[in-house]
């Protein structure tokens, strides 16, 4: 295993506590801060941590392809935080919080699997090399 480098540790550590710090910002905030007044609050708080929890494993073992996956997922809670801010002035405060702990994920995912991958020497292959294999194969066929 390639060792981890310092910049590329601080951005794995920056990348691991900003995700557990949304988890536990939306456990928080729909269990007591803010719960639905009609759906129990607990049911409502593992709906909205479910899909934080598929990565979860892959971020804590640090692997890039999973911190980079995982973005797909925090744009759901992006896009909450956003409509939040935008339409309702009573929880703003809350949805500045998510949003801010979901842009620090997002970045800090994707400056840790850049970094990461290069330490490992994973490369997206170029799509003209792509081409060129897959034309090579079927042409043997």
């Amino acid at each position: 295993m390639t060792v981890m480098q310092k910049k590329t540790r601080l951005l794995r550590y920056s990348a691991v506590s900003s995700n557990l710090g949304l988890l536990a910002w939306v456990a928080l905030w729909q269990a007591s801060l803010s719960p639905h007044p009609h759906l129990n609050n607990m049911v409502m708080a593992l709906v909205w941590m479910a899909p934080l929890l598929l990565p979860l494993k892959g971020i804590l073992a640090g692997k890039p392809y999973t911190h980079a996956w995982a973005n797909f997922i925090l744009m759901f809670y992006f896009l909450h935080a956003l409509t939040i801010l935008w339409i309702d002035d009573g929880e703003r405060w809350l949805a500045l919080i998510e949003l801010s702990l979901t842009t620090a994920a997002f970045i800090a995912n994707i400056l840790f699997a850049r970094h990461r991958g290069r330490e490992l020497g994973l490369k997206l292959k170029k799509l003209s090399l792509v081409e060129k294999e897959e034309r090579a194969r079927h042409e043997g066929q």
